[in-house]
């Protein structure tokens, strides 16, 4: 085998140290990410311009990208907080955040890729425990949970606006109180209950016997008007009438006429 030429050799020295230097420079950010440069030999964190996108990059070899995920992503914290009785309480809380896409560099410069621990977990938990110490166990048992979730959603977002964070949304999954006061808390509802249902039919009842009453007051007030109404002349005028009726019918009958009660005809029919 040849020797290569003295002359080639700088060519091949050149074509190493230009590989080197290209796999140091290229930079590829997936989708999902964006790189924050840090330019060693200039004015340090870039904050002046955008982060570099998703794709392929060509950066200097003394220069640094640092890689975020800009996608939303979920921190899920267990918390033990105290209720406004001092009781230790467990809630199960989930939070959505993500870092604000363009003030990528001034989150870098700040805090760098540990802000969760630096400020997102210290946060929802300060908002957290402030919210819990306003309210008693049957508040978080009940219907106030919604409420709470909501006031731990925009405490938490106040401290993290300010940190180039966007928080998107605070969920309590779950509340877990101590057994004791758990079945009290259940005992204490189920007697509202029946409570209320008692009131219920006691209302119910006392609607139906006014409606019973108004019924039978208005069959007394009809029947004391029909009464006053009805003298001896009008009950002669209806016999008289029935009388003729009945007379028009094709039976065979004799009428008798002035032999009833009050004067009124007697029809004797042959049945």
């Amino acid at each position: 085998m040849e020797k290569l030429p003295k002359i080639a050799f700088p060519f091949i020295i050149g074509a190493i140290i230009l590989v080197v230097l290209l796999s140091k420079s290229a930079v590829t950010i997936d989708s999902g990410e964006a790189g924050v440069l840090f330019k060693t030999f200039g004015e340090g964190v870039v904050i002046d311009e955008p982060p570099m996108g998703e794709g392929f990059h060509i950066v200097a070899p003394w220069n640094k990208v640092f890689v975020y995920e800009v996608r939303q992503q979920e921190l899920f914290e267990k918390m033990k907080v105290l209720s406004s009785n001092g009781l230790e309480i467990q809630i199960d809380a989930s939070a959505w955040y993500e870092p604000v896409y363009n003030e990528l560099g001034n989150l870098h410069q700040s805090l760098g890729q540990g802000y969760l621990q630096r400020v997102i977990q210290p946060a929802i938990r300060s908002a957290a425990r402030s919210v819990i110490g306003r309210y008693t166990p049957d508040d978080l048992y009940s219907t106030k949970r919604d409420a709470i979730q909501v006031e731990i959603f925009e405490e938490t977002k106040k401290i993290l606006d300010k940190q180039y964070v966007q928080l998107n949304e605070v969920l309590v999954r779950d509340v877990t109180l101590p057994p004791t006061i758990k079945e009290a808390i259940e005992r204490k509802l189920k007697q509202e209950q029946a409570s209320l249902e008692y009131e219920f039919r006691l209302v119910t009842a006392a609607k139906e016997a006014e409606k019973q009453r108004i019924e039978a007051q208005g069959k007394a007030d009809a029947n004391k008007i029909l009464s006053a109404s009805l003298t001896d002349k009008i009950l002669q005028d209806k016999g008289i009438e029935a009388t003729m009726k009945l007379s028009e019918s094709p039976n065979s009958k004799v009428i008798v006429i002035g032999s009833g009660d009050s004067g009124l005809p007697i029809i004797l029919g042959n049945n």
